[in-house]
C-alpha cells in the first residue's frame, strides 16, 4: 500500500496494524485495547481479520480532525460485515445523501434510456431548447450526465449567493429549480469542458418528470417520479427508507435531496457493484452501469454521475487513486458522505456524517485504509 502524503497522516495510521507496517515500521508497538463495543460492530468472519476491521471502523468514529461520523456500513460480497452508529443514530435513521443523490438520478435516467424513452446522443425533450437558433439544443443527454453541458452553472462560486446551486435552491430559482437551471446560457461549447453542477442533475430530473407526467402539474409530476423511483429501484432493492424531496414545481431535487438509511445506501452500492442487478434481476442494463463508471472525455476521475478512483490530472482529489484499485468508484456527497464500491474486492463501504472541506483529506485516508484491508481478487 502507498501511504497518502498529508500532514494528517499520523492521525489516520495509528489505529491499523496494516498501515503501521505499510509505512515502514519494523515492529509496531502493541495496539491499545479496542473500545467497548467496537468488536461487536463487526461480524465474526468479515473476510479479513476481525480485529483489524474493528479498528478501521473505530477510527472513523474516534480519529481527531475528520468531523463527526454518524454511521458506517461495510458489505463484503453482499453481506453486511460491519455496522456501527454514533449516539442518537441507528439503523432506522434516514440520512440525506447530498450529492450521492446524483448517482441515484443517473440510474433513473438509465432506466428511461433502456425503456427507449431517451437516447444518449440526442438533445433531451426540453421544449424551449428546441427553438430555432437556440444553441442549447445541441446539448446531449450524454453531456449532461458527464457534467459537460457547457451551461453557465458556477458551482461553489464566491460570494456564496452567486453560486449556482445556492441561487437555484434558495434564491431566484427555488420555486422552479429546473426552469432556472435550463434558462442559463451557454458559457462553453457543449461537451468541451467538465463542470460539476447540481443544477445539471435537476435538469435531468425535469427530463424524467416530463416523460413520466407529460401533461401533469406539480403534484402529478411529483407523484409520477416518486412512483417510478419506488417501483423501479427502491422496492426491488428493498430500500424501504428511500425518499426524495421535490420543489414547488414537482421536480425532484435530484442533485442533493435523496434520503435513505445507512443499510439502504449500502444496498444501492451493492446493486452498482453487481452491475445493476439485484436478486438475479437486472434492474438497469449492465452496459448502463459500465457507462456510468467509464471516464468522461473531459474528466478522467468522473464517469456519468459517478466518481472514479483515478487521477484527475488537476488538483481535484475526490477519492484515493494512489492507494486503491482504479476499478473502485463512488457516490460522494457534501460533508463527507460516501458510498465506496470496489467490485474487484467485493466491497461496499458507506460512511455518513459531517466533515468540513478542510478535514476531508484525513477522512479519505482512513477510508482508504479500511478499503485496503480487503485483497483485490
Amino acid at each position: 500500500m502507498i501511504c497518502r502524503a498529508s500532514p494528517s497522516l499520523a492521525r489516520c495510521l495509528w489505529p491499523s496494524l496494516l498501515l503501521l507496517a505499510a509505512c515502514g515500521q519494523d515492529g509496531p508497538p502493541p495496539l491499545p485495547p479496542l473500545p467497548e463495543g467496537a468488536l461487536e460492530a463487526v461480524a465474526v468472519e468479515p473476510g479479513v481479520p476481525r480485529d483489524s476491521l474493528a479498528r478501521a471502523v473505530d477510527a472513523l468514529f474516534t480519529a481527531e480532525g475528520i468531523g463527526e461520523t454518524y454511521a458506517v456500513v461495510v458489505m463484503h460480497r453482499g453481506e453486511v460485515v460491519a455496522e456501527r452508529y454514533a449516539g442518537g443514530f441507528d439503523a432506522e435513521t434516514r440520512f440525506v445523501g447530498w450529492s450521492m443523490s446524483k448517482t441515484v438520478t443517473g440510474v433513473v435516467i438509465g432506466m428511461l434510456v433502456a425503456d427507449g424513452r431517451l437516447a444518449l446522443d440526442r438533445s433531451p425533450p426540453i421544449d424551449h431548447w428546441q427553438r430555432a437558433g437556440d444553441p442549447r439544443g445541441e446539448i446531449t443527454l450524454r453531456q449532461l450526465l458527464q457534467m459537460r453541458s457547457g451551461l453557465r452553472h458556477d458551482e461553489g462560486a464566491e460570494p456564496v449567493y452567486e453560486s449556482s446551486e445556492v441561487r437555484m435552491m434558495f434564491l431566484d430559482g427555488r420555486d422552479d429549480m429546473a426552469a432556472w437551471a435550463e434558462a442559463q446560457p451557454l458559457e462553453y461549447e457543449p461537451g468541451a469542458f467538465f463542470r460539476y453542477s447540481t443544477a445539471t442533475t435537476v435538469i435531468l430530473a425535469d427530463v424524467a418528470a416530463r416523460l413520466l407526467a407529460p401533461d401533469g402539474g406539480p403534484s402529478e409530476r411529483q407523484q409520477a417520479m416518486a412512483d417510478f423511483l419506488d417501483a423501479r429501484l427502491a422496492a426491488p432493492l428493498g430500500m424501504t427508507s428511500m425518499v426524495a424531496e421535490y420543489d414547488a414545481s414537482g421536480t425532484m431535487i435530484a442533485g442533493n435531496a435523496v434520503w435513505a438509511n445507512a443499510r439502504d445506501w449500502a444496498r444501492f452500492g451493492d446493486f452498482l457493484r453487481n452491475g445493476g442487478s439485484a436478486g438475479g434481476v437486472q434492474l438497469v442494463p449492465r452496459g448502463w452501469v459500465d457507462f456510468m463508471k467509464s471516464e468522461s472525455p473531459r474528466a478522467p476521475d468522473y464517469g456519468a454521475h459517478l466518481w472514479l478512483n483515478r487521477p484527475s490530472g488537476t488538483d481535484r482529489n475526490a477519492l484515493f487513486a494512489a492507494q486503491g484499485p482504479d476499478t473502485l468508484f463512488a457516490a460522494v456527497g457534501y460533508q463527507g458522505q460516501y458510498v465506496l464500491v470496489s467490485p474487484d474486492q467485493g466491497l461496499v463501504v458507506v460512511r455518513l456524517g459531517r466533515t468540513d472541506s478542510e478535514d476531508e483529506d484525513p477522512l479519505v485516508e482512513i477510508l482508504a485504509a479500511l478499503v485496503a484491508l480487503y485483497p483485490v481478487r
